[in-house]
């Protein structure tokens, strides 16, 4: 992933010397439990344990000559152990190294993404409460539907941002598993206890039935769900760009000193960040697909899915990372305008109470059809004409309900009055 696009803490992690650390301890506990089988002299293991750590620059020189990134690194750290150089990779095919190291980058990469997510969780949920009676028209097909509330919108994103969060918790166990079972899985070199030794130290579960790698079904579920939490947040994202329109102007990113918004345009305020939050789930997404490509390997393995996924599953992990972070700013600085909301409620002409009026006629006897069809014949003139729909059914003789009834149908809160409902359920939710 590109810099601009990188935080630190992730890109930490998947760095090259974070990559040839976790190598590093794997192969010293394969030693270690070498030692514990009895096979292998307790020196060693120290000696292994005491190693310098691999040092990048001088392993891709290495790699120059041996053409295999593992068997170069394993040179350099036969080479620099003291004593015992020789127990190093002892047993082991290159993949056992591979993924069960990669087995735990990945489950601490997931650990921080669920940090991310939380925090994410929290800033919603907050907003949600702050504007729980913040009236504004609801829109289906973008067009104007039945009252609803801002704080209603963020509550029925918070509950899928949790349920992003349970499916990140699974995702992180499916991925965090290790295999030392040899170059078909067969544990013809290494037996079982060694492979139980490594992943319990390591924190990890075992592959149970491995070929020579752990199995890309489990990638393909990490990065899908990357791709889902991502997607989710381009939904919101997605309404935001909406809201902000020019001629909606209900809420708006915020725009901080100093800040340009065009380089021709003087007046502009664009909803940069929910587009590029936009542009990174079309991003996971493609990763999705090529992560599901790798599942179909030959045999016990091949390397068709190792370019790719040194490409994606860096790349998928911090723009999920980047993304979530920009949108809990967003999300905590947002702009809501309620007035504005209140406006283009008003400048509905009362449409958005039209069921309101329908269960009314159908309470006092009339059919649904023919109820229907004399509060759709006065909306549609509420449309073409600009009236207020309450006008014209006070004046129409058809419409048989009282004053007070109508008027009552022409409230807002009418349409809110169980949502508590909602904020109950939301007020009893937490991510641990």
């Amino acid at each position: 992933m590109i810099e601009r696009y990188s935080r630190p803490e992730m890109a930490a992690i998947w760095s090259e010397t974070r990559k040839l650390a976790a190598w590093k301890e794997v192969e010293t506990l394969v030693v270690e439990a070498w030692v514990a089988e009895g096979v292998a002299p307790a020196e060693a293991a120290d000696a292994v344990r005491s190693a310098p750590e691999v040092d990048p620059v001088a392993w891709k020189e290495r790699e120059k000559v041996t053409n295999h990134d593992v068997a170069a690194f394993v040179d350099l750290l036969a080479e620099s152990t003291s004593t015992g150089g020789e127990w190093v990779h002892f047993g082991l095919t290159s993949s056992d190294v591979l993924d069960t190291a990669q087995g735990v980058i990945m489950k601490e990469a997931a650990d921080l993404l669920l940090d991310r997510v939380r925090a994410l969780f929290d800033v919603v949920q907050r907003r949600a409460f702050e504007h729980r009676d913040t009236v504004m028209v609801g829109r289906t097909h973008g067009i104007w539907a039945e009252p609803t509330s801002f704080g209603l919108k963020l509550a029925n994103w918070a509950f899928e941002i949790a349920r992003d969060h349970e499916r990140l918790i699974r995702a992180r166990d499916s991925i965090a598993v290790g295999k030392i079972s040899g170059a078909v899985g067969t544990y013809a070199h290494t037996p079982p206890s060694v492979e139980a030794f490594v992943c319990a130290r390591l924190g990890i579960g075992i592959e149970p039935a491995s070929t020579q790698i752990t199995h890309r079904d489990r990638h393909a579920e990490f990065v899908t769900t990357l791709a889902l939490i991502a997607s989710g947040i381009e939904r919101y994202a997605t309404e935001i760009r909406h809201l902000q329109r020019s001629e909606v102007g209900e809420v708006r990113e915020a725009f901080r000193s100093g800040q340009k918004g065009s380089s021709a345009m003087p007046h502009k305020r664009n909803p940069i960040a929910s587009e590029n939050a936009t542009g990174m789930a079309r991003l996971l997404r493609g990763n999705a697909s090529a992560a599901l490509e790798n599942i179909a390997l030959w045999h016990e393995r091949d390397i068709s899915h190792s370019a790719v996924e040194r490409v994606i599953l860096p790349d998928s992990c911090l723009a999920v990372d980047y993304t979530l972070g920009r949108m809990t700013g967003l999300i905590k600085n947002l702009v809501v305008d309620s007035e504005r909301m209140q406006t283009n409620l008003d400048s509905t002409h009362g449409l958005v109470f039209s069921q309101a009026i329908l269960l009314a006629l159908i309470e006092t006897g009339m059919t649904r059809d023919e109820a229907y069809r004399v509060v759709q014949a006065d909306a549609m003139t509420a449309w073409e004409t600009g009236t207020h729909l309450k006008d014209l059914l006070l004046g129409n003789a058809a419409v048989t309900l009282d004053t007070e009834t109508i008027e009552s149908c022409f409230s807002a809160q009418r349409f809110l009055r169980n949502i508590d409902v909602v904020f109950d359920r939301l007020a009893a939710l937490s991510l641990a």
